[in-house]
């Protein structure tokens, strides 16, 4: 199923979104995404509450932009390496037991990590309201065995079953719906909604007195492969070129990425530059840079890739299955699609550098916008709030009055 123009009931909902990792605490496409939909959904009338790990100093309720921060346990670690760590998800699936103190119309829970969402679905079993769950990407058997070894078939055995949990999914890209729907979940019952982007804070960013060759945003972690980036730099600088490198983000692999570039020669042509929380800066950064490259092999939709092309910054990324973020990108047009190797990335990164990678101008930008993107959103609401009242189990009336939800 695709986007739906179906009109948003009226009347103040009260959403509980459940997501074990929020922005700006940690970075990251889903992370971005549950932020922007929070803020929409507050600024359409729902009253809206995030579920999360406590990822701030002081009470463990906080009133952010309109919007209700509940902290259901401390922090866990999330990584060990670059590899999810179970204990992380045990725990926060335990926690997510809390939510039987909490009122609520509906739950929006996020896919990753699995496991929660069993404890979630027990938790709108007893509550009797409606589970949407956003699925940013499926891995699959295959991928989980490479992620987790010895463990992968049972990871495996846990996605395919959690992908049948939901009343509705809502899912980025079409290949991630056909995979949910190969594995189980009912059609209709599964939603597209791309990606948005922030079209006002790009609109406003100034480009950035930086400019770099080629720049990189996003986590420092393995799927990323930015040392393929590294080492297309090095060949670059070795070939005669000038080409500078700005890298944004941070993870676990800078240490072993600074000192590659150290080993081959060309650290004077990168710059690390961290995390960045404003996200004006990236974008200036974006709109001052000749092409944005993202070698990595596995997205589930890659939102700084629309951001780009947003900014009107050609892309380079690559073809692998895994990576849905070569959707967005029109080969040839505004961007470049490689083979999912380091030395395709090297020859197509010089090919676009040696034709001046010119910036262009995005067709149909409103494509982008965050503002489509809740509205989808609500109309799926209402269409799980909808099925829930047709069994028998019809929502709360909304209060006249607006009100925190509130521990029984």
């Amino acid at each position: 199923m695709s986007r739906t123009d179906a009109v948003p009931p009226a009347g103040r909902r009260v959403v509980a979104l459940v997501s074990d990792a929020i922005y700006p605490y940690h970075k990251g496409g889903k992370e971005t995404r549950y932020h922007q939909v929070a803020l929409g959904l507050a600024r359409e009338g729902v009253e809206v509450h995030v579920f999360t790990m406590k990822w701030w100093d002081g009470p463990d309720e906080r009133t952010v932009d309109g919007v209700r921060l509940h902290a259901l346990c401390p922090v866990h670690e999330m990584y060990h390496g670059s590899t999810r760590t179970i204990r992380q998800a045990v725990l926060f699936a335990l926690a997510c037991l809390r939510l039987l103190r909490f009122d609520f119309d509906i739950i929006d829970a996020d896919q990753m990590p699995h496991l929660p969402l069993f404890t979630i679905r027990v938790v709108a079993r007893v509550k009797r309201v409606p589970l949407v769950v956003m699925w940013h990407e499926y891995w699959g058997a295959d991928y989980w065995r490479e992620y987790l070894g010895r463990l992968g078939p049972v990871a495996g055995a846990v996605e395919r079953l959690s992908a049948r949990l939901a009343d509705e999914t809502i899912t980025p890209t079409s290949t991630t719906r056909d995979r949910l729907v190969q594995n189980g979940a009912p059609p209709q019952s599964v939603t597209v909604v791309p990606n948005g982007v922030d079209l006002e804070a790009i609109a406003r960013a100034a480009p950035s007195a930086e400019h770099h060759d080629l720049l990189y945003v996003g986590r420092l972690i393995g799927h990323k492969h930015v040392d393929w980036l590294v080492s297309a730099v090095a060949g670059l600088a070795s070939a005669g070129s000038a080409v500078t490198c700005a890298i944004v983000g941070d993870g676990p692999e800078r240490p072993q990425l600074e000192a590659l570039a150290d080993r081959l020669g060309c650290a004077e042509r990168i710059v690390f530059l961290g995390s960045r929380s404003d996200h004006d800066e990236v974008f200036g950064l974006m709109k001052s840079a000749r092409l944005l490259v993202l070698p990595s092999t596995r997205e589930g939709y890659g939102v700084v890739v629309a951001e780009a092309l947003a900014c009107g910054l050609p892309v380079v990324t690559t073809l692998h299955d895994e990576n849905q973020a070569r959707l967005l990108v029109d080969d040839g047009v505004d961007g470049w699609l490689c083979e999912p190797t380091p030395a395709s990335l090297y020859s197509v990164v010089a090919e676009a550098l040696s034709g001046s990678a010119p910036r262009r101008e995005v067709r149909d930008v409103e494509r982008f916008g965050w503002g489509a993107v809740v509205r989808d959103v609500l109309s799926v609401y209402d269409r799980a709030l909808t099925r829930r009242a047709s069994v028998g189990a019809a929502p709360r009336s909304a209060p006249t009055v607006p009100r925190h939800a509130a521990p029984r």
